[in-house]
């Protein structure tokens, strides 16, 4: 399960796209602008991704023109606050994964 986790998690840039989600993105360009450097398609793609998982909900709003909104579910959030510890550790750490990409 640990492994499973993690791979749902780490998949490229879904982590950042709940973590927006979470700090209070709802529309499709909030996201992009808390993602920086995804592009609309991987963004449209991952949100799709993230919405068959349960872990963000998109609700259609009836109104002119549409607005479709994108919220973290339950699910969603709890996986986030699960990941702050990592991302913790991530920046102390920094010099660590920094020489993994040198590699």
């Amino acid at each position: 399960m640990f492994q499973r986790t993690l791979e749902q998690a780490g998949r490229r840039w879904s982590g950042a796209i709940l973590y927006a989600g979470v700090a209070g993105a709802r529309r499709f360009v909030e996201y992009r602008r808390y993602v920086r450097g995804i592009s609309d398609r991987v963004l449209t793609q991952r949100l799709r991704d993230l919405e068959r998982q349960g872990f963000i909900e998109r609700e259609v709003v009836p109104t002119m023109p549409v607005q479709i909104l994108y919220t973290p579910t339950p699910a969603g959030a709890e996986l986030v606050a699960a990941l702050r510890p990592l991302a913790e550790w991530g920046f102390r750490h920094l010099d660590v994964l920094d020489r993994e990409d040198d590699h």
